[in-house]
């Protein structure tokens, strides 16, 4: 069976797993339709389980632009240029019984110092601690749930979660390629908050959410923000969701004032045969400010086939664009959202060896491409010490062979 796109992080044999940064609520609803399935066919309660799980990432990378500071920029995570890195180290622990669930996932690396850069910092006093991406960057989520029986099941959990926009997942193990897109780099990676799950039906279900925000374990504003997801599941053969999010994401006293954004997330996987496999992915938003109207769009394309129980090849290819509005009378313009530039682009081959059941090797290119200078080649000017370093480089290309095992 063709291994699942969904999953930050993988544990085996999880009855209540919500991991994917891009698809917690997706599986979170899987697993709780499953949970109906299995007390139709036996009223009684299921088993208590209590699971344990892990898995380990690493990469040589090789960047042909052959940046001086060695850095392969706004990649994500395989952000290093030939040297071999361990990005990663995750170890979890998960518990299902008697209505109670809960998932704490702790973890080490390079990766995880990179989607917490956007954490709020914010100071402490005498008898208060200070917040910031240090405190919590080994936490890669923890949260604790009931299920109420209420219909077909009522799931409320409470927590650190891994962000529900998108299709691609946190763990490489659950990507079909070992780089991530440019909309998993760029979308929010993690909320805080709490969220309900029910099952509409066997196939459908629908999630509640209300967070701190985007990326934010504590909040920088007074606002809350909202989500609202709808999922469509046929294993193995169709998984669809649409998703809404809202929220003030700006901190207190921006620029931007007291800006309310706007984002839908819609993607689809399908498996037209036990072969092949497509994702869809689309992304879009607004955000009214006092500048003017910050908007995106955002597209990616999947595609992956089986050619033997062991090797699969998979392409991507996506865009990104982004609007940043100025009032034209001298004040200024909004600071951007995503990206330095106005659009960023990239398309990704890679080849998936998988001579165990929990172990993949992958070779991968990459070329991104930019509307201005926003990566890194040759001799890059500035130390990022004193003199941050200034990007020189529209374009570069990689090449990467990433290996992941898990338990």
């Amino acid at each position: 069976m063709t291994p699942p796109l969904h999953g930050k992080l993988y544990t085996p044999g999880m009855q209540i797993v919500g991991m994917t940064r891009h698809g917690s609520a997706l599986l979170a609803a899987t697993a709780l339709l499953g949970s109906v399935h299995e007390a139709r066919a036996d009223e009684a309660q299921p088993p208590a389980t209590f699971q344990l799980g892990g898995y380990a990432e690493g990469f040589y990378q090789w960047n042909f632009g052959r940046p001086s500071n060695g850095i392969t920029h706004y990649r994500g995570f395989d952000n290093r240029h030939n040297t071999f890195t361990l990005s990663n180290v995750a170890l979890s622990a998960s518990w299902d019984m008697e209505r109670i669930v809960g998932l704490v996932a702790l973890q080490v690396g390079h990766t995880p110092s990179t989607y917490y850069l956007a954490e709020p910092a914010l100071a402490g006093a005498s008898g208060t601690n200070a917040t910031s991406a240090e405190l919590w960057k080994y936490v890669q989520q923890a949260y604790a749930g009931y299920r109420f029986d209420i219909g077909r099941g009522l799931l409320v959990q409470a927590g650190l979660f891994l962000s529900p926009i998108g299709p691609e997942g946190m763990a490489v193990r659950d990507n079909w390629n070992f780089s991530r897109s440019n909309l998993f780099f760029g979308l929010p990676f993690y909320h805080t908050g709490a969220r309900v799950t029910y099952p509409l039906s066997d196939a459908w279900a629908l999630t509640l959410a209300c967070y701190n925000g985007w990326n934010s374990v504590v909040d920088n504003n007074e606002e809350k923000s909202l989500g609202a997801q709808v999922t469509y599941t046929r294993p193995d053969k169709l998984a669809l969701s649409l998703l809404y999010f809202t929220g003030v994401e700006r901190p207190r006293g921006a620029p931007e004032g007291r800006a309310w954004r706007h984002l839908v997330d819609a993607h689809a996987t399908v498996h037209p045969t036990d072969r092949l496999s497509f994702i869809a992915h689309l992304n879009g938003g607004t955000e009214p400010n006092r500048f003017g109207t910050s908007a995106w769009i955002a597209g990616a394309l999947y595609a992956r086939v089986r050619v033997s129980d062991k090797l699969y090849l998979a392409a991507r290819g996506d865009a990104f664009h982004e609007r940043v509005p100025s009032n034209g009378n001298g004040e200024g313009a909004a600071a951007a959202i995503f990206w330095p530039v106005s659009w960023v682009a990239s398309g990704t081959a890679t080849a998936d060896f998988r001579p165990h059941e929990r172990a993949s090797f992958r070779l991968e290119y990459r070329h991104d491409h930019a509307a201005g200078n926003m990566y890194f080649g040759g001799a890059v000017p500035g130390n990022g010490v004193d003199a941050p370093f200034v990007p020189n480089r529209p374009a570069q290309d990689t090449v990467t062979l990433g290996a992941t095992t898990w338990f």
